[in-house]
This record gives C-alpha cells, structure tokens and sequence, in this order.
C-alpha cells in the first residue's frame, strides 16, 4: 500500500509512521507566562481518516485525561492508518484549578466557534477549532457529571445521523442517547462544519474511576478498528448491544435535607418505583422520590445533603427496563474484563492526577 503523506500541523511536517507534541500558544497569563494548547499528533504509516479524542472541555472533568493518557502509551503510528490527534485538556486553565470555567467564568463547551481577537474562552474555542477539529473528520469528546454528581458511561450523539449511530454503536458504551445539539457547543460547531461528533459522559467531576477510564479507551479502540484505523477486532461481539434513547427525565428533590438513595446510575426503574427518600435533620417527615418513567438510571447526585429542587436523578427512558439493565450489567462486565491484569485502578482524588 502507498504510505501516507506528511501531516503538516503547527509549521511542522509529521512523517508517516511517526508521532510528534506539538503546542499552539493561546494567551498570556497575568504573570506574563504563555499559555498553549497541547497536542499529540500519532500519525500512520497509511493513509487514512483523521480523528481527534479530546478532554477537559471543561477543566475539572478529567475523566477523558487519564483515557488519553492511556490511549498515548497504547496506539503505535507505525501500525496506524490515518491521524489521532490527542488532546488530554483542552482548558488547561480550569484544569489547574479544578474548575469548570475559565478565569474569565466563561464555558469553554459555549464559546465556539470563537474568534482570535475574542475573550480568553473565544480565543481558545478558535484555536481548539482551527487546529483540531476542522483538520478531522470525527472526533471523540469526553466528559463526566459535576461535582457530587455521577454519570452511567453513555454516548450522546446528534439526531438523525444514522453514521453517527454507527460509531456509537461500535463504541459500545453502555447507553446511547440522541440529545439536542447547544448553541455554541463543541457539537453543534462541528454538525456545522460537517465533522462527526461522539460525546462521551462518564463518571464524575475531579475523580477517576476504573469503569469510565475502561469504557472510554476500548470505545476509542473500538471506533477506530471500525474505521479501520488499527487491526484489531471491534469487539462489538463481546461487549454487547448498548441501549439507546432519544428522551431523558430529571428528578428533584421535594424537599431540603438527607437523602437515602435506593437507586443508583445503571439500575434499570419503572414508573413510580423509588429512587431515593430525603428527610429532615431527625429523620422526620421523608418523602419519596419516584421515577416518572420507564427506564434507566444514566446519572445520580453523590452527595447526600440536598436542597428543595436539587437534580438527583437523571433517568433515560427506555422500554422494558430489566431487560435492558441486564444488557447493561453484561456491557460494564465485559468492559472491566478487557482491562490487562494488574492494571486495576481504584477511585483517584484530584490531587493524584499528574
């Protein structure tokens, strides 16, 4: 087979079967110090699609981290047909100091497309677009829950694509769901520029754990065997047919107080089932929380002390629910299997992220 051109990014000429850091400066800091964007650019010895996995859109959603970190020792370029760009935090900003939001408070996840002359967030959307995005034909962008929150690792992708299916499915996560693209998201910039988008969503804010580290690196190593990219085998076989949705339903807490869950992110529910009872200081005058659907646990609040009005459940509706959560079982069950031994990683605070 021919071999693959040069890829040239960053003034740089990358030769095929070879990999390469690459930084692109975004600003100057009040200290005077330059800011980047850093990037590793693995690209194969054929030719091939170029795809992007990022992470840390938002700064301390640092789940995508560790599985780029993972996906850098992995993935070999002389074995590679094609380009992975590798982007392990987008917003360096808020990820020293474990925030969602740049220091100008704005989301990075609501300011594209940017512009070079714009806010720090405008800036960087521009740069992150420019050099990333509109050089690939897909990419992967991995986020988790908030702060106290955790998410059931799902992909969301847009309505009505039935590529985008596709890949979601040969990700194999447990959970897919159609959800409407945001004004000024990352998604909704690339369904613009005609650039594929997955949206993964696992685990929780400053916390590594070993189901959404393991479900994000075979998802990417899956997608990119489909496409042909690596040899390997998609292991579509093994993990499992994930559920899929199209609509999903919070669930409030009635009251201020403390809250006993009963339900947790993967179970499956029906209609009027419990899902967690929140009472007074004394543990007077519970109420129950019950789920208005049919369907599956895609995320739950962490932390017990709650107020009137506060999310604690986030329920995909799905029909047959047991049935579902079965296959959901057998999918996570499947994803921890495929971790190599020894490699087993137990939940990490954010002070142990490297």
């Amino acid at each position: 087979m021919t071999p693959a051109e040069p890829f040239i990014i960053a003034g740089q000429s990358i030769a095929p079967g070879t990999a390469c850091d690459v930084a692109f400066p975004i600003t100057t800091l009040a200290t005077g110090t330059t800011s980047s964007l850093a990037v590793r650019v693995l690209h194969g010895h054929r030719p091939g699609p170029a795809v992007f996995v990022s992470a840390a859109i938002h700064g301390d959603e640092i789940i995508g981290t560790a599985v780029v970190q993972r996906l850098a020792q992995q993935l070999r370029p002389e074995a590679l047909a094609g380009t992975v760009l590798l982007v392990p935090v987008a917003n360096i900003f808020g990820f020293i100091t474990h925030s969602r939001y740049l220091p100008d408070r704005r989301d990075l996840n609501r300011s594209f497309p940017g512009s070079a002359g714009g806010s720090l967030a405008g800036q960087l959307a521009h740069v992150f677009y420019r050099e990333v995005v509109a050089r690939c034909t897909l990419g992967i962008d991995i986020h988790s829950a908030a702060i106290h929150r955790y998410n059931l690792p799902q992909i969301r992708i847009a309505a009505g694509n039935r590529r985008l299916v596709e890949l979601a499915m040969a990700f194999g996560a447990p959970v897919i769901i159609e959800s409407p693209l945001r004004d000024g998201s990352l998604r909704d910039l690339a369904e613009q520029k005609g650039v594929d988008m997955l949206l993964l969503e696992a685990g929780e804010a400053l916390r590594f754990d070993r189901l959404s580290i393991e479900t994000g690196v075979e998802g990417v190593t899956r997608v990119l065997a489909h496409l042909g990219m690596i040899e390997a085998d998609d292991g579509l076989g093994a993990v499992g047919i994930p559920a899929r949705a199209n609509r999903t339903a919070w669930v409030r807490s009635p009251r201020g107080g403390v809250m006993q869950a009963v339900r947790v992110s993967g179970d499956p529910v029906r209609a009027g089932d419990v899902l967690a009872r929140v009472a007074g200081l004394f543990g007077e005058d519970a109420e129950d929380l019950t789920s208005p659907v049919d369907g599956i646990v895609i995320g739950h609040a962490t932390l017990p002390v709650v107020h009137q009005g506060d999310a604690l459940f986030h329920i995909a509706a799905i029909d047959h629910p047991e049935r579902v959560g079965a296959q959901i079982d057998s999918i996570t069950e499947a994803i921890l299997a495929s971790e190599p031994h020894g490699s087993a990683q137990g939940m990490l605070d954010e002070d142990e992220v490297v």
